[in-house]
């Protein structure tokens, strides 16, 4: 007879492959919806209300991107970490699917999208998988090592400490004239990539390994 009570074995590091894929998908169509809104929001308003709903939806999107995988793998160690840099990459093509299927057909993008793309709506494909799957995996990364520290990770520090460090980047790049960067919502996004990765650099300091 076995025994009605069974341990739980997905405490950490929760990587089996079907729930991988459940989880990469329901962030796809998460961060499919936030550019469908972003689009929507750039073809419909300018200025001021513009920059405001679009920093919003940034910061949702980014901040579910870096804060799902890790959590939904329970990331402790190596394979959580990896775990969650799958969900990334697994959303990155559901994103894919959708885009071409029917963001590219209904033509949601505005001319400046083609316009930095070269008239191609094709060059970010690239760009969103590798972007994708790096938030992911810096993430899961920061939440073991919180989880290393404290016994459990904080969503809210990986969160508030990532946009903080994306904005002195985004400073530093400014007033040392990086090519391209500018006070802007565009600059302020490619910031939060070394952001991220500081980050995971900062929730190392103290923790330990078993």
């Amino acid at each position: 007879m076995t025994t009605a009570v069974r341990p739980d074995s997905h405490l950490a590091d929760y990587t089996d492959v079907p729930h991988l894929v459940r989880s990469g998908v329901k962030l796809g169509v998460m961060q499919s919806v936030i550019v469908f809104l972003f689009a929507l929001v750039s073809n419909r308003l300018s200025g001021p209300p513009e920059l405001a709903l679009d920093s919003l939806l940034l910061a949702v999107g980014v901040g579910a991107t870096i804060v799902l995988p890790g959590a939904w793998t329970r990331a402790r160690t190596i394979e959580g970490i990896a775990g969650g840099a799958g969900i990334g990459l697994i959303a990155a093509g559901v994103f894919l699917v959708i885009d071409v299927a029917l963001f590219q057909p209904l033509g949601i993008y505005s001319n400046r999208w083609l316009e930095i793309g070269g008239g191609s709506n094709w060059w970010y494909h690239p760009v969103w998988w590798m972007v994708g799957t790096y938030l992911a995996w810096m993430g899961s990364w920061v939440q073991a090592n919180q989880s290393a520290k404290s016994g459990a990770p904080a969503a809210l520090q990986l969160v508030g400490g990532t946009y903080v460090l994306g904005a002195v980047c985004m400073v530093i790049a400014v007033l040392i004239h990086f090519p391209g960067a500018s006070w802007g919502l565009g600059t302020f996004s490619l910031a939060i990539l070394p952001a991220v990765a500081v980050m995971v650099a900062v929730s190392a300091l103290g923790a330990g390994r078993g």
